[in-house]
């Protein structure tokens, strides 16, 4: 027995056990795509061996909190964070064993005192203590658009003897009796209701008192003088006292070449057809439309519809608004222009395509048929999981061809606004406009058209008077129609003014320049240090902060315009993760300028990644369940964390190429040990930051649909990170895993975890977090496994020289 407590009483047992633990929600991430959520639950998560796992993780905090005297040494924010992690496994037991969860289905004009609850053993039903009456039920969608904005049911509450009314809707919890009610779902005539029920008061208590406590444990981390975070910050200034300022070591540090300016336009030929002026196309671009969902101006419209179509943000020297406007104009010219993206490969030969860009008359025959219908039907006719890559390449084709072919029938955008529209929508000038009547019914029928033949006139003689009278015309009749009072020129400048900005596109290459000049005048201070570099070294730093403020502006303008936080979908957290990547790299700079260098260049390097073409930087509403507070310090603050473990892959590297190719110890090895502190900062500050994010959306799932904890891929991925990144923090504990090498290798190796938390969740598994899904090209992960071959390579020269260096 003596034997048995010393061995669970090891780091290394703990190590061991965290790996097991991690391995084994990997695993069960890819048994509920294989096999579904249910047998997940069954087979592992909720399995007595899982269970005893985590017992075993418990137990083992508790003989080391006695073996390593934790309270006698007053390690107090180590005790706190891992009692708070004990308190929130009690927390969770509670709810698995005493919570209940169930639903709850009223139509219209009926009522109900009954949940019903699916369980492992089966369907059963169980009796509430009071009664709940559907009164209306009402769906909210977003003007012009059958995307749901938010959906409400109108409750009457028959306890006690009392009838009081109330209203349900997503954010917004019933709590009865113990009972909480969430809004879940609805029916398809929106005639009844779904809401989702939940029991849990003991386990929600204990859950939120564990996640104050890691709050406060963390907070303590940073702050007390006794913690590690505090220790290493103790040791990196001793370090920098003794060796002085640290300089870059190695040229070959260097970033590899990236394309910085703007893709090429494909279209080498200049078109034939004329051009609209860009100060005419602009004004164009200045006219509000109705599209997904919300008003926007006709350069976001044109822009979108651009990067859809031609996957460039430019045609032939033509910006957006030339081209919206050219085609719109001249639609004849346009069905010849190559304009349509293709997929290349095997759809290109199977239909006689070019490889890379076709015209819209190339899609049809002579007869007019559509030549990829009958294979879109066969298509359409399988599941959707067993449809193959070329399946859904080929319907996104069919997209492109269909989106052309609204556009030339002018079934898009909206630019009338009908008054009085209870769904406030607008109509395009090719939708039947029947619903328009008297004076307007003339305007509607006649001004587009007036319009477009002005245009073709002013192409020829060069006055551009009237087509900028008449938009005129329309825009004021626009604001006079707009009953709803959608239209906020405001908003409209503002974005016009960030579509021109371009400046998360500008922000990038100014990282990527001002971050490769820091590295440059690091390595020549190195060499021969003098007062000017100094001085060069204070304006890069000031540069690299000006273009971080500039960034700042961006996702700032960003939120004022779509009217919530802008980390809502993959393209803004890519932009947010790269702003606080450089942020963490001026607060780790101030001790070490290649922290700060290379920080800056990830930073570019990650807004590169944002403006490829399967990321959508498009302005979008947002579904019901993420119009909530928690979503914005959620996703913020686990958003965070990525940036922190991405100057920790960094670091990692840089130490590796250091340990490869060092020749002596002395000042080469200080330098490693230096940043090797700051990789040990920065795991800690991005796991604080994870850990606190990861429990922030529980609080979200729990507030939003009754469930903190629901074993979706996304969120055990997310817990996965943190498992991984515990392990390479906890590895100094055990002596014979205390090596800079092993440390900076698994700093680098564990950024994987955070790759498939953000991407690869989204590609390979399923689940809630749907609505974060791109349609990410799987060439990238391609380059990331080429990325990580060189790593292992590298860290097997490191090694070997490592070894060398020993004997």
């Amino acid at each position: 027995m003596d034997k048995m407590i010393r061995s669970l009483s090891s780091y290394k047992i703990s190590i061991v056990l965290m790996l097991i633990y991690a391995a084994g929600l990997a695993i069960a991430t890819v048994v509920e795509k294989q096999m579904g959520a249910v047998a997940a639950r069954m087979l592992i998560y909720y399995s007595p061996l899982f269970l005893f796992l985590q017992l075993l993780l418990v137990i083992n905090f508790l003989l080391l909190l006695n073996r390593y005297h934790y309270i006698r040494k007053k390690r107090w924010s180590l005790m706190m964070i891992h009692a708070a992690l004990i308190v929130i496994l009690g927390g969770a037991l509670t709810t698995h064993l005493f919570g209940i969860e169930g639903q709850v289905h009223i139509r219209e004009g009926e009522s109900s005192n009954e949940m019903v609850m699916h369980t492992s053993r089966g369907t059963r039903v169980q009796e509430l203590p009071f009664r709940l009456e559907l009164i209306d039920f009402s769906l909210l969608r977003y003007p012009g658009s059958e995307s749901p904005s938010s959906y409400e049911s109108s409750l009457r509450i028959h306890i006690d003897g009392e009838v009081r009314e109330t209203e349900v809707y997503m954010n917004n919890v019933l709590d009865l009796k113990g009972y909480r009610f969430f809004q879940a779902s609805y029916d398809p005539d929106e005639q009844g209701t779904l809401l989702s029920v939940n029991r849990d008061p003991a386990g929600r208590a204990i859950t939120y008192s564990g996640y104050l406590l890691l709050l406060i444990g963390f907070v303590m981390m940073f702050l007390m003088p006794g913690s590690r975070f505090r220790k290493l910050i103790h040791s990196l200034r001793e370090l920098r006292h003794s060796t002085g300022q640290t300089a870059l070591l190695m040229l070959l540090l260097m970033v590899p070449a990236i394309n910085l300016g703007a893709s090429t336009n494909a279209q080498k030929s200049k078109t034939q057809h004329q051009v609209v002026p860009t100060a005419h196309a602009a004004r164009f671009g200045e006219l509000p439309v109705q599209f997904r969902g919300r008003i926007m101006p006709m350069n976001s419209f044109s822009s979108e519809i651009l990067r859809k179509l031609h996957k460039e943000t430019s045609i032939a020297g033509l910006n957006s608004d030339q081209f919206l406007l050219g085609l719109l104009t001249l639609p004849q010219q346009w069905m010849e222009m190559p304009l349509i993206a293709l997929p290349g490969g095997a759809i290109s030969q199977r239909y006689h395509l070019p490889e890379k860009y076709a015209g819209y008359s190339a899609f049809f025959d002579r007869e007019g048929n559509y030549r990829l219908l009958s294979e879109l039907q066969q298509i359409y006719h399988r599941p959707a999981a067993e449809r193959t890559a070329a399946d859904k390449e080929l319907i996104k084709l069919d997209e492109r061809v269909n989106i052309l072919y609204q556009m030339f029938h002018q079934t898009m955008p909206a630019i009338y606004p009908l008054k009085g529209d209870p769904g406030h929508s607008w109509y395009a000038p090719g939708d039947s406009l029947a619903h328009f009547a008297g004076e307007d019914s003339l305007f509607v029928a006649q001004i587009f058209g007036r319009y477009l033949a002005a245009v073709r006139y002013s192409l020829q003689s060069g006055d551009w008077h009237e087509p900028d009278r008449l938009l005129q015309e329309l825009e004021a009749w626009q604001l006079e129609n707009d009953a709803a009072s959608l239209i906020h020129p405001e908003k409209i400048v503002a974005e016009i003014g960030y579509n021109r900005m371009q400046i998360f596109s500008r922000s990038r290459v100014g990282y990527f320049i001002f971050g490769g000049l820091l590295l440059i005048l690091a390595f020549l201070r190195m060499l021969h240090d003098r007062k000017w570099m100094c001085c060069a070294g204070r304006v890069l730093v000031a540069a690299i902060t000006a273009l971080f403020l500039f960034h700042l502006y961006g996702m700032g303008l960003r939120w004022y315009i779509a009217g919530h936080a802008p980390w809502s979908n993959s393209y803004e957290t890519m932009v947010y993760i790269a702003w606080v990547t450089v942020m963490a790299g001026l607060i780790f700079g101030r001790r070490n300028s290649l922290t700060l260098a290379l920080a800056t260049l990830f930073g570019g390097v990650i807004l590169f990644v944002s403006g490829l073409n399967w990321m959508d930087p498009q302005i979008s509403t947002l579904v019901p369940v993420l119009r909530s507070p928690w979503l914005m310090f959620h996703v913020a603050v686990i958003v965070a964390a990525y940036g922190f473990f991405g100057i920790s892959f960094l670091l990692g590297i840089v130490n590796l190429l250091l340990m490869s190719f060092r020749h002596e110890e002395g000042q080469m090895a200080l330098r490693i040990k230096e940043l090797g502190i700051i990789n040990n900062l920065a795991l800690l500050a991005g796991l604080a930051l994870m850990t606190i994010g990861a429990f922030l959306g529980a609080v979200w799932a729990n507030e939003s649909w009754g469930r903190y904890w629901g074993w979706d891929p996304k969120e055990t991925w997310a817990l996965i990170t943190v498992v991984v990144y515990s392990i390479v923090t906890h590895l100094h504990l055990v002596k014979q895993w205390q090596s800079e090498w092993l440390f900076n290798l698994l700093s680098v190796l564990a950024f994987s975890s955070v790759l498939m938390t953000f991407l690869g969740v989204n590609y390979f598994l399923s689940g809630m977090h749907s609505y974060g899904q791109t349609d990410t090209d799987s060439s990238v992960f391609l380059y990331i496994a080429a990325a990580f071959v060189a790593i292992a390579i590298l860290g097997v020269v490191s090694y070997r020289r490592v070894i060398s260096g020993k004997q």
